[in-house]
C-alpha cells in the first residue's frame, strides 16, 4: 500500500503507469487522477500544468479546479511539496485554465478536420431536422440567446418526434473566438458535433475545462467555486422529460 506522500508526489509519469489514485496537495484527498491536475517542475524552474501526464520528473497533484490550485498557489504548496526552491506564477491557475483552453480548442479542430463538425445556424438546423446523428451542440459563450433558444427547442421537438428522450450534450464552454480558431472561419456561434473519435477526445476536454472552472476546492464538479469568474460556463444537457 502506498504512503499518503507517495500518493501526493509521484515519481515519474513512466513509473507511476498503474496509479488510479493521487492525494490532493491541498484537500489531501485522495482521489481518482482523473478528478487531478499533475503539475510538474521544468528545466527553468518554474511550475507549470502536465495535463497530459506525461512530462519527466515528479509530480505533484491538485484537484482539477481553478480554486483548488489557486489555494495551492497561496499556501505555497508546490514548494513544500517539491521540497525545492522553485518558481511559481501568482497567476498558475488561470494559466492552467488557459491551457485547458487550448486543448478543447485543438480537439475541436482535429474534430473539425475529420469532418465531425457542422458549423453555422443554418446547417446546424438542417443536421437537426434531418435528425442525424449529432453527438453534441456546441453553442459560444458569447453568443446570443435567440439561436441558442430555437436550437435547444428542435433538439426537444426531434425527441417527441422520435418518441423517446431527447439526450444530446449542450456545450458552451468556448467563445466565438476561439470557436473561429477552432473552425478556421469567422464568427461561428453554433456548431453540431457528429460521432467520431475526435468527437469523443473534444468533449472529455471540454468536460475537463468546465469541472475546472465550476468546481469548488472539494473538487465536486458542478457546483460553482467562490470567486469564480463571471463568464463561467459549463456544459449542459438537453432532456426532454
Amino acid at each position: 500500500m502506498l504512503a499518503l506522500a507517495d500518493l501526493e508526489l509521484d515519481h515519474g509519469p513512466r513509473t507511476d503507469k498503474s496509479a488510479t489514485m493521487r492525494m490532493c496537495a491541498v484537500s489531501r484527498k485522495v482521489q481518482p487522477i482523473g478528478e487531478l491536475i499533475r503539475f510538474v517542475v521544468a528545466p527553468s524552474g518554474e511550475v507549470i500544468a502536465d495535463l497530459k501526464r506525461k512530462l519527466p520528473g515528479r509530480g505533484l497533484w491538485v484537484s482539477a479546479s481553478r480554486q483548488a490550485v489557486a489555494e495551492a498557489v497561496r499556501r505555497h504548496q508546490f514548494e513544500r511539496g517539491f521540497k525545492r526552491d522553485v518558481r511559481v506564477a501568482p497567476t498558475l491557475a488561470s494559466d492552467t485554465e488557459a491551457v485547458l483552453e487550448r486543448f478543447a480548442v485543438e480537439a475541436l479542430a482535429v474534430a473539425a478536420k475529420a469532418g465531425r463538425v457542422v458549423s453555422g445556424f443554418a446547417k446546424v438546423a438542417d443536421t437537426l431536422g434531418r435528425q442525424g446523428p449529432i453527438r453534441a451542440l456546441i453553442h459560444a459563450s458569447d453568443g446570443a440567446a435567440e439561436g441558442i433558444r430555437k436550437l435547444d427547442a428542435m433538439v426537444r421537438q426531434n425527441g417527441q418526434n422520435r418518441d423517446k428522450k431527447a439526450d444530446i450534450p449542450v456545450v458552451n464552454a468556448l467563445t466565438s473566438e476561439q470557436l473561429d480558431l477552432a473552425l478556421g472561419r469567422s464568427n461561428v456561434i453554433h456548431a453540431a458535433l457528429l460521432a467520431g473519435p475526435a468527437s469523443s477526445t473534444f468533449l472529455s476536454r471540454s468536460h475537463m475545462l468546465v469541472r475546472y472552472r465550476m468546481a469548488g476546492d472539494d473538487g465536486a464538479a458542478g457546483k460553482p467555486a467562490k470567486n469564480s469568474p463571471t463568464h463561467t460556463v459549463q456544459t449542459r444537457t438537453m432532456r426532454e422529460d
